[in-house]
């Protein structure tokens, strides 16, 4: 048996990969779930959106509505995602890469975004500092091993 032969398939190393990535959209959904569900059902999307209000700005609107399409967006993503990784296919490593780069971006901007509508607030606080860490760490920790692992290079060819 090849070297190779015996570095193909889902794992070693892959099977954390794998756990994560099943993890994810369950994450995601649990985490956006009770925040939005809340600000409908509470009266705050009108308090924030609604002109004349004490809370309003009229960004809030907007950043709102993108932050739960990206949020509903990656959630998706990580299926197909896991749907590549369990299906073998060659473009699993470079969306799975993707997702980390755009995941971080995306937490960037919207720090940014809030900071705009609430100027006096800071724009890092602990539990945005805790996730940007957490995912520049599995950044850190996965991107190389995607991109240099035999395993990986053995199994995702289909």
């Amino acid at each position: 048996m090849t070297d190779e032969k015996k570095l193909e398939g889902l794992g070693g190393w892959l099977i954390l990969v794998g756990l994560g990535i099943i993890a994810s959209p369950i994450k995601i959904s649990a985490q956006i779930y009770p925040v939005y569900s809340k600000l409908f059902a509470g009266g705050s999307w009108a308090a924030l959106t609604t002109p004349g209000t004490e809370a309003y700005h009229p960004l809030w609107a907007p950043i709102l509505i993108s932050e739960i399409s990206i949020n509903v967006a990656l959630a998706l993503a990580w299926l197909f995602i896991a749907f590549l990784f369990l299906a073998k296919k060659r473009l699993f490593p470079k969306w799975y890469i993707g997702i980390f780069v755009f995941t971080l971006a995306f937490m960037l901007v919207d720090a940014v975004a809030i900071r705009a509508v609430l100027p006096n607030e800071e724009i890092f606080d602990p539990d945005t500092i805790k996730e940007l860490a957490r995912t520049l760490v599995t950044m850190l920790i996965w991107v190389p091993y995607m991109l240099m692992s035999k395993r990986v290079k053995a199994t995702f060819v289909k």
